[in-house]
């Protein structure tokens, strides 16, 4: 599960308002610019798929450009994550499998200008949220590949105060909302982590496995940014990751050899989070490709089934 989200959405009644691309794409590089210079703390709520949980943020952005950033959830188990410039440098617990499974919080290095090719950007109106003024954009997928985002940034530092992110059916599907903002640098205890905060690691990069595969199929837009690996808690195989992004939403492709074991096919959808799995055969042997990242049911179960073994798909 993830707490916090880069993506935001638009209800159905937008798609036929007027485009301000300029606009859009100025308030859009705005906020790309505003979490690498704004420094500041606060309390949001984050719902997906009915379910409601409350967070303090604490964001620091040093002199020298380093940016260090602490969440820690307020309800339930008293969870958090650490990041600094963009690399996540503990978890707790509880969350530790799933940061190295989804990298929480991507960093945002948002292109307006590569965006506005998938995303059609609209300056939609002025809203009010955590008391201070907000201008609202939407993010209009061009195609059924990508969900919608609707952002409300805040006038005066640029900085995302309320996102929603919905299907193409209108439905939401995720919602994070800041209750209360302070702009300005944290106090220093606030950034350094509980002891309960455990160390996040991820298996060097293997070439051989990683690039081993390809896909025969990827959404408009969408192309290869890392590859990874890491043996797998449940079978102590290797697992190859691809993780394939078009500058906003994302998405993760997970090869596991199977070695024989009997496991099926799945499709599951939690909230705006899809996970795919679909049995593959190859030369060596049958393996599970799992799809997983907040893209359409539709759009990963063709990226699963295009998957294929280098070689294979050479012939």
């Amino acid at each position: 599960m993830r707490f916090i989200t880069s993506s935001v959405l638009i209800l159905s009644s937008l798609l036929a308002l007027p485009a301000v691309a300029d606009e859009g794409q100025m308030l859009l590089q705005r906020l790309a610019n505003a979490e690498r210079t704004q420094s500041f703390q606060g309390t949001f709520v984050y719902e997906r798929n009915g379910s409601f949980s409350t967070h303090s943020i604490w964001h620091h952005v040093k002199d020298d450009g380093m940016v260090r950033e602490r969440l820690l959830q307020l309800d339930g188990a008293a969870q958090e994550v650490l990041r600094v410039d963009g690399q996540v440098h503990c978890a707790s617990a509880a969350l530790a499998e799933q940061v190295v499974d989804s990298q929480l919080w991507p960093a945002r290095a948002l292109d307006a200008e590569q965006l506005s090719q998938w995303y059609e950007l609209r300056v939609v109106g002025q809203s009010r949220v955590a008391g201070r003024a907000t201008d609202v954009l939407a993010l209009v997928p061009r195609d059924q590949h990508r969900y919608g985002i609707e952002l409300h940034l805040d006038q005066q530092t640029g900085l995302p105060l309320k996102s929603l992110l919905v299907n193409d059916k209108g439905q939401l599907l995720e919602r994070f909302q800041f209750t209360q903002l302070q702009v300005g640098a944290p106090a220093a205890a606030n950034l350094e982590a509980s002891v309960e905060c455990r160390a996040v690691s991820v298996s060097p990069v293997q070439a051989k496995i990683s690039n081993a595969w390809q896909s025969d199929w990827l959404p408009p837009g969408f192309s290869l940014s890392t590859t990874t690996q890491r043996i797998s808690p449940a079978s102590d195989e290797p697992v190859a990751c691809q993780v394939y992004d078009d500058g906003l939403a994302r998405f993760s492709v997970f090869i596991e050899p199977l070695r024989g074991e009997p496991v099926e096919d799945a499709r599951t959808q939690l909230g705006p989070t899809v996970a795919v799995s679909r049995r593959l055969k190859t030369a060596e042997g049958d393996v599970m490709v799992t799809v997983v990242g907040e893209i359409p049911l539709g759009t990963a179960e063709r990226v699963a089934l295009s998957m294929r073994a280098s070689n294979e798909a050479a012939q």
